[in-house]
């Protein structure tokens, strides 16, 4: 086993970058940040100094030069997701993309193949799924404690309406709520389905005053035999996030489904219900842990790039969706 830290940079200075994936990095067992870039070397170095990082660069081109540096984590903007992750990978760097990996499926694939032909591993960052508990959750599924499945409940809310300068409100940028929030419902029912599902139909808010990303959406995702995700997720509501799996004889619920595991999940059956404690521990170190045993060849990675580009065949079925106002087939 390696004992050596896998040696990350980060491609941006976003707010994420700062309050989870470096400290997520600082907290795991297996990862060092030795650098930051930023398009202004000034702000670069202002935040390496917030962060004792020991290398700041005023041009992302620069850190995929450092040899030093053997994964990149990129949390840039969505529409600059294509390009930064492809010249990472011709740089030899392996690299965790911030969700949504791309803007559309077709760049999924492509983005794809390149990190297939430099050899490097390519991870979309969705750390609730790095959870102990929803190990957990899908053994009481496998063990038929809540009986066969018939549909999944999941919401993800929040209110960054008054931030007209972010990129999230820009639809050239890949804004809206189905990208930043709406993919977590969507993959959250594909792990638990453990399948791909076969349509969607979406209703969204999509006033003029924010570029008409959509603020607000809610949806119907069709999987087989008749079972179902209703999903509402958006950036103009009050804050939830949370998730409920409905059986034939009994249900999972699951608050903070998304940010927080310490609260745990219920279980409710014909035998009562019972409160399960969650884990701590931070998803974004178990994230930062799982990928380097990957990069070190220890273990396969759990949620490989396919499973990116199979989110993002069904994200653009809800895109298509929302905008045609119908049922859309997803592509297979």
């Amino acid at each position: 086993m390696h004992t050596e830290a896998l040696k990350w940079g980060i491609l941006g200075t976003a707010s994420i970058a700062k309050r989870a994936i470096i400290p997520g990095i600082a907290a795991s067992a297996s990862g060092e940040v030795v650098a930051i870039a930023s398009r202004s070397l000034e702000k670069a170095q202002a935040f390496a100094a917030e962060h004792d990082i020991k290398t700041a660069y005023g041009s992302y081109e620069e850190l995929l030069a450092d040899e030093e540096i053997e994964a990149v984590y990129i949390p840039l903007p969505n529409h600059l997701h294509k390009e930064w992750v492809i010249k990472a990978a011709e740089a030899g760097k392996h690299v965790l993309c911030e969700k949504p990996i791309a803007l559309h499926a077709e760049e999924a694939e492509e983005m794809k193949g390149a990190c297939e032909q430099h050899r490097v591993v390519l991870a979309e960052a969705f750390m609730y799924r790095y959870q102990a508990r929803y190990k957990d959750i899908l053994a009481h599924i496998d063990n038929g404690d809540i009986g066969e499945i018939r549909g999944i409940r999941a919401v993800f809310t929040f209110n960054n309406a008054s931030a007209f300068d972010n990129f999230r409100m820009k639809r050239a940028y890949g804004g809206g709520g189905l990208y930043d929030v709406g993919v977590y419902p969507l993959s959250l029912a594909r792990l638990v389905f453990g399948e791909e599902p076969e349509a969607v139909t979406v209703h969204s808010f999509m006033p003029d005053s924010h570029d008409q990303v959509d603020m607000v959406a809610a949806g119907l995702v069709e999987f087989s035999n008749g079972r179902y995700l209703t999903f509402d997720c958006g950036m103009w509501a009050a804050f939830r996030d949370e998730a409920e799996i409905i059986g034939t004889k009994g249900r999972i619920t699951i608050p903070t489904a998304f940010t927080n595991e310490a609260n745990g999940y219920d279980l409710y059956t014909n035998d009562g219900h019972t409160h399960f404690c969650g884990n701590a521990v931070d998803h974004y170190a178990l994230q930062a842990d799982a990928f380097a045993a990957t990069v070190r060849n220890e273990k396969p990675l759990p949620f490989s790039a396919e499973d990116a580009v199979l989110n993002m065949k069904v994200l653009d079925a809800c895109l298509k969706s929302q905008l045609e106002r119908k049922r859309i087939e997803v592509e297979r």
